[in-house]
């Protein structure tokens, strides 16, 4: 486990740029968890699938788990999508944000 006070002082220490220490949270490759709201439509699952297989054409669509909300107006989806480097994590996560039919994107 990571000290986050150790990693600060590396970081202030001139040890690591804070870039690096952000960079490092997570290991490439990966299945990483992309969460995707949005208002409920006919549509939407397909059109985020396709937007993450812009940036990862091998994404599976069996890869999306849906849950609609309680009033059901949204739904969101989990992709598990697999990630190379923090360039296509970055690019996936700002495509998917500028969507206009998307709500938020964590």
């Amino acid at each position: 486990m990571v000290d986050p006070k150790k990693e600060t002082n590396k970081i202030e220490e001139g040890l690591v740029t804070e870039t690096q220490a952000q960079e490092s949270l997570v290991e490439f490759p990966c299945d990483f968890l992309i969460k995707v709201m949005g208002e409920t439509g006919d549509d939407f699952a397909n059109m985020m699938v396709t937007v993450i297989q812009t940036h990862e054409p091998n994404f599976d669509a069996s890869k999306v788990d849906m849950r609609a909300s309680s009033g059901g107006r949204f739904i969101s989806l989990t992709c598990s999508v697999y990630v190379t480097s923090k360039p296509q994590l970055d690019n996936i996560y700002r495509a998917l944000s500028e969507h206009p039919l998307v709500k938020y994107v964590l």
